[in-house]
């Protein structure tokens, strides 16, 4: 369904072109570059296991340090992306 002047399907272009332009920005900065796998942890020098290094090319944390640096970086608050109008109200 398409809105205003648009054409069908024009959202869903937009949406994924948005998508594949991250991707490629991403992958363009991992670049071929990549350091390889550590096998000790680069902030607490614990060992990485062979299975997570073999899993993740180039991981330079134990899976404690990057849970604590996964957790650091989430957003206090959140979007109430359930639409209720009562709750957009409140």
């Amino acid at each position: 369904m398409a809105g205003g002047w648009s054409r069908d399907g024009a959202v869903n272009e937009q949406i994924e072109a948005s998508v594949a332009d991250e991707l490629a920005r991403m992958k363009a900065k991992r670049g071929p570059g990549e350091k390889p796998s550590r096998e000790r942890c680069a902030e607490c020098d614990e060992p990485i296991p062979e299975r997570r290094r073999e899993a993740i090319p180039g991981v330079q944390l134990c899976v404690e340090c990057q849970s604590e640096r996964d957790g650091a970086r989430r957003p206090a608050g959140g979007i109430n992306r359930r639409g209720s109008k009562d709750s957009q109200l409140k």
